[in-house]
């Protein structure tokens, strides 16, 4: 590369912005390339929902009911058609209906202007960061091994990330506290901790209802804010516990939503719940929404206009609850990780799996769990799963900001059917022994 001399417009890498060559950035390119070499292969990787529970013929009557919705509340047939062939406000034209699924489906009060729109979960994600984290003395704390689109708008927006790492029986607020104490020893700002509670993606954790109380005093004692992104909650079987922004009693809590799990994953639509207060230096205050949606016209102008009538109409179908929407398919995910969790069971019965190094979590929902294995999980045993044994699955240790979980494994068990989960089970026990027994 020494020798390297651009021509016409030719660029070397080292001129490009450095979270371009960040691994993180490869990590989901990683994963589709084996997918797609290997297609025979049963494949644990992609926390996608199930495709079957989708129809076409649905993406229409959910956009009349919109549309119904619109004229039944006084639209001319002008707004109406603007409501689907222009760009839309900003901040989201159906910000009412979430704000009305948000209050029935998880006790979450707030006014619809608290709400912004979003492109997926993802840009939510963004926004917030963008705006919270000013300076190169901020720091953001992650919950770790932590989703990587975190990690990614890290990289992307040169934000320091400090991990907080949970134990064996999941997040501790003491570790927390010591992680902000530790980095404002070194004259750093801790700005914001971002969490899932609920089926946590990598590890499919969940933080108990007690912990969930200290950690918003925790917040109030340190003066940070808590972004919580937690799509798997509705995806889930039985009774929830409370998010933390419905405990919240102090605009602590920034809630980071995703309509992609519960109803509809190609239309994109997330949003961010950003009550908080903004004072400005001529003492006027407004909604920290309203300071994310500034950002947001600056980089997506606007969340697609159809992809919110769809999901509209999906809301309005249930009154609003997304909840009652998901009963079949919580219902399904449920009996996919039961059959997962038995799966494992079975093929490492209990006296194997002291002698072998095995062991895996039982998350109560979602769609992903962590299994511990007795050899480093990397791409190159990923690659020999796949190639010599057909079945894949994820590194846990993409998922750790600063390096860990060498010998983790995530397995998603939401995209497979029950004869899939099965197979694939058999077929990463054969893996697991014939790896552990390697040279």
């Amino acid at each position: 590369m020494s020798g390297f001399r651009p021509e016409a417009a030719d660029l070397r890498a080292a001129d490009l912005h450095a979270s371009v060559s960040d691994p993180v950035l490869d990590t989901m390119n990683f994963l589709n390339e084996v997918t797609h070499r290997y297609p025979e292969a049963i494949s644990f990787a992609p926390g996608r929902p199930y495709d079957g529970f989708f129809e076409t013929a649905d993406i229409f009557s959910h956009l009349r009911r919109y549309l119904d919705h619109l004229e039944a509340g006084g639209a001319s047939p002008a707004q109406v058609r603007s409501a689907l062939f222009q760009y839309g406000p900003t901040s989201g034209q159906i910000r009412e209906l979430i704000v009305d699924s948000l209050r029935k489906d998880e006790g979450i009060h707030v006014p619809p202007e608290s709400v912004v729109v979003t492109v997926g979960c993802q840009e939510a994600m963004f926004l917030a960061v963008r705006a919270l984290l000013t300076g190169p003395e901020d720091v953001l704390l992650v919950s770790s091994p932590c989703y990587v689109g975190i990690t990614g708008v890290a990289a992307l927006l040169d934000v320091e990330l400090s991990p907080v790492e949970e134990g064996e029986k999941g997040f501790r607020c003491s570790d927390l506290e010591a992680a902000i104490l530790r980095e404002r020893a070194r004259g750093r700002r801790p700005r914001a901790f971002y969490v899932t509670p609920d089926h946590s993606n990598p590890s499919g954790s969940t933080i108990p209802l007690e912990t969930r109380r200290e950690l918003l005093l925790l917040a109030a004692r340190h003066d940070i804010l808590i972004l919580e992104d937690s799509p798997y909650r509705l995806v889930s079987p039985g009774t929830q516990l409370p998010t933390l922004k419905s405990l919240d009693t102090e605009r602590r809590v920034v809630h980071l939503g995703s309509l992609s799990k519960t109803l509809f994953p190609g239309a994109r639509v997330g949003y961010a719940v950003a009550d908080q207060q903004v004072v400005d230096s001529k003492g006027r205050s407004g909604l920290l929404a309203a300071e994310l949606t500034k950002i947001k016209s600056m980089v997506t102008v606007n969340t697609s206009s159809i992809s919110q009538a769809v999901v509209a109409g999906m809301l309005l179908s249930a009154d609003g609850r997304a909840s009652e929407l998901n009963r079949e398919t919580a219902a399904y995910y449920g009996d996919a990780m039961s059959a997962t969790l038995a799966g494992l069971a079975e093929a490492f019965p209990e006296d194997d799996r002291a002698a072998l190094g095995v062991r895996w979590n039982e998350p109560s929902g979602g769609f992903f769990l962590a299994l511990t294995v007795p050899f480093p999980a990397d791409n190159a045993a990923l690659e020999r799963s796949a190639e010599e044994y057909g079945v894949i699955w994820t590194p846990m240790s993409y998922f750790y900001p600063h390096g860990g979980g060498e010998r983790v494994i995530r397995l998603s068990v939401s995209y497979l059917t029950h004869k899939e989960i099965k197979d694939g089970i058999d077929k990463l026990a054969r893996f697991i022994r014939d790896e552990a027994a390697r040279p």
